[in-house]
């Protein structure tokens, strides 16, 4: 099933997977239009298209876990998806009613048959024969044990077992990959924008594995400017108007939730952080990038969940 997706999307120019929990990992009951937190990147994504002009690709793994409230947002997106985006669900059950019948008129329905562990094992083989990768038998649990039956992430990983120097042990095999390399950029600043600093290093360094830091101070940029727009608007009519969106649209509220938690010093010394930081990544030796970005990031963090005027005071 995932494999299919992917070859839907293989003609895109970058790619953003979201997973949807488990129901049970929250009540099943109307979310009241507010989208669980694993889930918050998909309406960004489903919004603006690519950053930079080419394709963007969005894949939603697990939409059978969808509650009523998440999948009315999504289905109300799908209506108007910008022209660049190319969209797949992943369903391992029947999606929410909602969805299902604008996934059907907008889109086509193609059923999979359900691969298992032990197929993924199979494949596994097959695969490393191919490659003429040696791995030994509990390096190859190690990997089904990371991956599971998803054959997308386990050929990423297996790219970069290519290129490294020794064949890793089961144990470093489950350290190296302890997260998805497509992780969306929404959840690295959601992490900033809480103030968790531990877990928004963590997700910068998965991020910038698989991505360049110039992509990712663009979006902080761009963050910014909507930070400041709702911190200076009367009203979040107002605040939608200036972005070009609606007061409804999920993103817009967000936005508007928090522009009081940052101080308009704050934002000014946001700005020039990310300013001082882009002028260094284009002039300063690339060792030094990641220096840079992990130091932006420690203090957005500051910034951005107030912290810092809660020091003060």
């Amino acid at each position: 099933m995932l494999e299919r997706a992917h070859a839907h999307l293989e003609d895109a120019d970058s790619f953003v997977r979201v997973d949807v929990p488990g129901k049970g990992t929250t009540s099943d009951e109307d979310t009241g239009g507010v989208m669980r937190t694993d889930l918050e990147a998909v309406v960004p994504a489903l919004q603006s298209g690519s950053l930079f002009g080419g394709r963007e690709a969005v894949m939603v793994v697990d939409a059978q876990n969808l509650l009523k409230a998440e999948a009315e947002i999504i289905a109300e997106l799908l209506v108007d998806l910008p022209e660049d985006l190319n969209l797949a669900f992943t369903s391992a059950g029947a999606l929410p009613a909602v969805l299902s019948k604008v996934v059907k008129e907008v889109g086509e329905v193609a059923p999979v048959k359900k691969l298992r562990e032990r197929d993924a094992g199979e494949w596994l083989g097959g695969e490393l024969k191919r490659r003429k990768l040696k791995l030994p038998g509990e390096a190859r649990k190690a990997l089904i044990q990371r991956f599971g039956s998803d054959l997308a992430a386990m050929s990423g990983a297996l790219d970069q077992l290519e290129l490294a120097d020794e064949v890793p042990s089961a144990e470093e095999l489950i350290e190296r990959f302890r997260t998805r390399p497509d992780e969306p950029v929404w959840l690295y600043a959601d992490a900033v924008s809480a103030g968790d600093v531990g877990q928004a290093l963590r997700r910068l360094t998965d991020y910038l594995t698989h991505s360049h830091p110039l992509v990712l101070l663009a979006y902080l940029e761009n963050d910014l400017k909507r930070r400041a727009m709702a911190a200076a608007a009367p009203d979040i009519a107002t605040f939608a108007e200036w972005t070009g969106t609606s007061p409804d649209h999920y993103p817009t509220k967000k936005a508007w939730g928090i522009r009081g938690r940052t101080s308009d010093s704050e934002l000014r010394r946001a700005l020039d952080a990310i300013s001082r930081a882009d002028q260094h990544l284009k002039s300063a030796p690339e060792d030094t990038h990641r220096l840079t970005m992990e130091r932006l990031t420690v203090a957005l963090c500051r910034w951005y969940s107030g912290s810092a005027a809660r020091r003060t005071a």
